[in-house]
């Protein structure tokens, strides 16, 4: 269905852009106004669907010769309706009556994003309004609301990951010796050298013993395993990682892969040195269970899951599937390409299997699905003082053919 079309008027302007999407997908289309500059899909491709690209160049030139009017492209978008619409309806209808929220669907084979949802939204139909005062006020009553509808939470805002960042540790561990088997420190709390302030599990049956195997720590999340296994690897190991999976990128976009597209915030882990340039111990413990000044957008913890399920390889993220002609003809299918490898095929198969221990022993039961083998992590990171806490989950699935089908974070 048309997430983007122009309806013949009969004021000045003629055409009247039309969203009948509405918010649902507002933070991917975005909105073309009269009097305000375009943002998302539309702004990405502007020329394109305007009939401006060079590669509509011999479009333009036959419609000289024949006299027709020159018309504008189409954008054919990787978004599945039906995951688009799930996305939506349980970001704003969630067990936690939480207000705010975003949610991310790759697939992993591809980077072909299958849904991208951000909660509050907006409908973009009065912003496109001729009538440019109405658009206006319409713009400035929605970047004045205090819940920020117009802020695309999947891809411009980072949090704190919490738990889903000891993905990143396993797989640090993972690449320096250790396995799935291999003993690390535990216990019911932990304080870093140089830290008053102890390190506890969330739950009291949670990694009670003084050992737990690295499987054991990631499917029942054990924050003081977690947080002695990241100070044990050092900071500059820790760091390394967490850039090698994508952190820190700067130039991200998800659009076409030939071309602009929507810009992604960098993810980043923070500065755990000292001022005298020595590492901050009881720093990198908390970063290590992704606290303290590590943050992460919604779009970096759908990669972190679909590069495990793709066996370690990182596809780069698109939104724009097929350029097509004003008749129809393809001028672009997307080529799907590799934008990093952070971890082997055996380091990602251990990551995969203990992800699905997670969901299968551990926290994560909640996300099993009937006919689908799922692996994940979940998280919870706290936020200042007198605000809800973030909630995540990052997963993937695989069908009964044993294909990575899909990515998510949410």
């Amino acid at each position: 269905q048309p997430l983007a079309q122009n309806k013949l008027t009969d004021d000045t302007l003629k055409y009247l852009r039309q969203y009948p999407g509405g918010q649902v997908y507002a933070p991917i289309v975005g909105y073309k106004p009269v009097n305000i500059a375009e943002v998302g899909i539309e702004r990405s491709e502007n020329e394109f669907l305007s009939g401006a690209s060079d590669k509509l160049f011999a479009d333009r030139v036959s419609a000289m010769f024949t006299g027709d009017k020159a018309g504008g492209g189409n954008v054919v978008l990787s978004i599945e309706p039906k995951a688009q619409e799930v996305a939506w309806k349980q970001l704003t209808n969630n067990e936690g009556n939480a207000k705010k929220g975003s949610a991310v669907a790759i697939d992993p084979r591809t980077g072909a994003i299958q849904a991208l949802a951000s909660f509050p939204s907006y409908d973009p139909n009065p912003m496109a309004s001729h009538d440019t005062k109405a658009a206006a006020a319409a713009y400035e009553k929605l970047n004045k609301d205090k819940d920020k509808p117009l802020l695309n939470r999947a891809l411009s805002e980072t949090y704190p990951p919490g738990s889903t960042f000891k993905v990143i540790i396993s797989a640090a561990a993972l690449q320096n010796g250790y396995e799935q088997g291999t003993e690390i420190p535990a216990g019911s709390s932990y304080t870093a050298p140089g830290s008053g302030a102890a390190i506890r599990n969330s739950g009291d049956q949670s990694c009670p013993g003084s050992q737990v195997t690295l499987k054991e720590a990631l499917t029942d999340s054990c924050n003081t395993g977690y947080a002695q296994l990241g100070v044990k690897l050092g900071g500059e190991k820790v760091k390394k990682a967490a850039q090698d999976w994508g952190f820190e990128q700067e130039d991200l976009t998800v659009g076409n892969l030939e071309g602009p597209g929507l810009p992604v915030a960098a993810s980043r882990t923070g500065e755990i040195k000292n001022p005298d340039g020595s590492i901050d111990q009881a720093g990198l413990a908390q970063s290590s269970i992704g606290q303290k000044d590590v943050r992460m957008t919604t779009m970096q913890g759908a990669l972190i899951a679909a590069t495990v399920a793709n066996g370690g390889k990182q596809m780069r993220p698109y939104l724009v599937q097929q350029l097509l002609s004003p008749d129809r003809r393809p001028i672009y299918n997307a080529n799907p390409q590799t934008l990093r490898t952070p971890v082997n095929s055996q380091v990602a198969g251990d990551l995969r299997e203990m992800m699905i221990s997670v969901v299968e022993n551990g926290t994560g039961k909640k996300a099993k699905i009937s006919g689908f083998e799922v692996g994940g992590k979940t998280g919870t990171a706290q936020n200042a003082e007198g605000a809800d806490n973030h909630g995540w989950f990052v997963g993937f699935a695989y069908n009964d053919k044993g294909e990575a089908v899909s990515a998510v974070c949410v």
